[in-house]
């Protein structure tokens, strides 16, 4: 009888990591109209969007903000240095490619700690021949690890724009979330940024608190839900960027008709003083 194991729409080998359960790189990517997912995370990821018909807009909406929130920071903030922790699979207008096409000689480190990721990190290597790209296997929660790998490439001298785009609600309030930030802030010079973009509890509340426990019952990372105060407290200390705190599509929208489409994701950006 042939073996039997999970249907993986990118390659036809076997992978070399556990897809028995649902992860959120591959669920997120599915969300985003990739391949790189299996059937687990196809199943956890249509779960959630039933729970929450607007999630997959909501995701795309998010994933629009950091490429907003980079070209701004490039293109009108003179920034050149991206440290993207909780990176994801490799989807369209990653970070690199934004920043660069804005300033080719931005420099750009990646985080993340999904062995799907790793596998797919030389994606995220290619930049312009001016800048500089490099991917660190790392947990967010481990920021010596970051900082000291991330300190080979970028100048911490020099301003870093932060990005954390829908990761902090992987880190439980037991690991000090806000002392995660915090450690990261210190590291960084006056002049820095931090983006960051987490969903809410007080958005279509009752919706997102359902979509939450499916999602904690199927898959390996464990959400955490905040609402928007809770996520302006990573922020304590830094200047925020107008329009504030808001919703992802509210965020200087490309066209203000965007502003109105579906989010459950507070997002802004903030700069270190």
């Amino acid at each position: 009888m042939a073996s039997e194991r999970p249907e993986y729409e990118g390659t036809p080998d076997p992978p070399p990591f556990d897809t028995s359960v649902a992860h959120i790189a591959r669920v997120q990517d599915y969300w985003l109209g990739g391949k790189d997912n299996y059937a687990p995370d196809r199943e956890a990821a249509e779960q959630a969007m039933a729970a929450l018909p607007d999630l997959v807009a909501s995701v795309r909406n998010t994933r629009a903000f950091l490429a907003r929130a980079v070209r701004f920071l490039a293109a009108e903030r003179g920034v050149r240095q991206f440290l993207d922790i909780g990176t994801g699979i490799p989807a369209a207008n990653n970070t690199h490619e934004v920043a660069q096409a804005a300033a080719p000689e931005s420099r750009v480190v990646y985080v993340d700690n999904d062995p799907i990721v790793l596998a797919h990190a030389r994606a995220l290597l290619t930049g312009t021949p001016a800048g500089a790209t490099s991917y660190i296997d790392a947990d967010i929660r481990d920021t010596g690890t970051i900082l000291n790998a991330a300190r080979e490439v970028l100048d911490f001298d020099r301003p870093v724009a932060v990005m954390l785009i829908a990761i902090m609600q992987y880190v439980p309030d037991e690991s000090d979330p806000y002392g995660v930030v915090r450690t990261l802030v210190d590291a960084v010079p006056g002049g820095s940024y931090v983006a960051i973009s987490h969903p809410a509890t007080d958005i279509q509340a009752a919706r997102m608190a359902d979509m939450a426990d499916r999602l904690n019952q199927t898959m390996a990372e464990k959400l955490t839900l905040r609402s928007r105060d809770q996520v302006a407290a990573f922020l304590d200390g830094l200047d925020l960027v107008d329009p504030g705190l808001v919703r992802a599509p509210e965020w200087r929208p490309d066209d203000p008709a965007l502003a109105s489409t579906p989010s459950t994701m507070w997002s802004g950006v903030a700069r270190k003083p």
